[in-house]
């Protein structure tokens, strides 16, 4: 389906002409529609499916054929993240260029102008706001945020905000909301907890859902089976051993991330590293290098497995394996980006052979397990078995 096929506004066709989008996703066909229509949406939808621009679009759309007051908040869409809150407002830059609308990103980690700055927009009025809960809720906690002729509500990945425990965070902002509004939800995944959170915030939603997708066919998948202590040397050897230009390792905790870059830089691999650790421009100068070339490996936690747009990364390494079959899809996802081949390599110690097999069940394949190299001595045998059943912990559980 063309774009054109929508009707947008021309300024905002404008917009879309000079970044080049052409055809519109599956999601982006069904969902579009029924914004425009001003119906409450909840769709099940992973990054990578096109669902930025599936509520950027029709919102900057109304926001432009509607009434034209520029000192209000028109629309507030919440994320996880502030990579993502980033990302989002850098399309709706792209998006907007030849028009009016106006957004601002909110989100913590950041100076005392940086908040001036985001306190001077939300006062005044910007038309967009897109934000973290945390940051979101210390600027309305002081009553100068303008949104009574608030429009529009979207929560972007939901299933993501509520496992970090933002549930009481998102309720808390919704109370300040006109309750007569559009409110549009996506998720990647569609459990009870989410179910229930759109029963409390959307009215009457139409549901659309994006079958899960499974890892691009251009994707070399392989795996490691190692001991705990095999896995660094394990990754100088393969980045030593392969000159390559661009490459992504998902860590599991901040501790592996700090303890992986730092032998890297040791064996004078150029490596930078991400996590919660670090300030927000040191975390925004290491993907920006990254993205440029300037460094060619980064090692991160999982906060960039969603929402980051990174083309041409030669290689993805799960040096923790992954809790999850979707946070598998996510990040190997990284790979294998437009029309390029990409491999992904999983490492597998003794203690997550159940978590890996349960990843391979949801593939539907058996992942092909390399040899290890001799010098790095003896692996387990691969005799996975499958994690016992737990007790779901409250999904409004307290933050980290």
């Amino acid at each position: 389906m063309d774009f054109k096929a929508f009707s947008f506004d021309e300024k905002l066709e404008e917009g879309i002409d000079a970044i080049g989008f052409e055809k519109a996703t599956p999601v982006q066909e069904q969902v579009i529609p029924l914004i425009m229509q001003g119906e409450d949406v909840i769709a099940s939808a992973q990054t990578g499916t096109g669902k930025t621009a599936a509520f950027l679009l029709p919102i900057i759309h109304k926001i432009i054929t509607g009434e034209q007051d520029h000192t209000q908040v028109k629309a507030l869409i919440i994320v996880p993240t502030r990579e993502l809150a980033v990302q989002i407002d850098q399309q709706m830059e792209g998006f907007s260029y030849f028009t009016p609308v106006s957004s601002i990103a909110v989100y913590g980690g950041t100076d005392g102008t940086s908040y001036n700055q985001e306190k001077k927009a939300l006062s005044d009025g910007a038309d967009v706001i897109i934000g973290t809960p945390g940051r979101l809720i210390s600027h309305f906690n002081m009553g100068y945020v303008k949104v009574s002729a608030l429009k529009y509500l979207i929560l972007d990945e939901a299933d993501r905000m509520l496992d970090m425990g933002f549930y009481d965070d998102i309720m808390k902002l919704i109370s300040y909301l006109p309750k007569k509004r559009q409110t549009l939800m996506f998720s990647a995944t569609m459990p009870q907890k989410i179910r229930t959170l759109a029963k409390t915030v959307l009215s009457n939603p139409k549901e659309i859902s994006i079958a899960m997708s499974k890892p691009a066919e251009k994707i070399l998948q392989i795996a490691y089976v190692v001991y705990s202590k095999q896995k660094i040397p394990l990754v100088s050897f393969l980045l030593q051993t392969k000159k390559l230009r661009s490459v992504l390792i998902f860590c599991s905790t901040k501790l592996s991330t700090k303890q992986l870059s730092i032998t890297l830089k040791k064996k004078g691999i150029n490596v930078a590293d991400i996590h919660s650790d670090l300030k927000q421009e040191e975390r925004e100068n290491a993907l920006r290098s990254f993205k440029a070339r300037r460094i060619n490996v980064l090692v991160a936690t999982d906060i960039l497995s969603r929402g980051i747009d990174i083309e041409d990364i030669d290689l993805v390494i799960n040096f923790d394996v992954p809790n999850d079959g979707e946070d598998y899809i996510h990040r190997i996802g990284r790979t294998a980006r437009a029309e390029a081949d990409g491999v992904a390599i999983t490492l597998i110690d003794e203690d997550s052979q159940g978590k890996f097999l349960e990843i391979e069940e949801l593939l539907g394949e058996t992942l092909h397990k390399s040899q290890v190299p001799k010098e790095l001595g003896e692996t387990p045998e691969y005799k996975p078995r499958k994690r016992k059943p737990f007790v779901k912990r409250r999904w409004a559980k307290k933050k980290k």
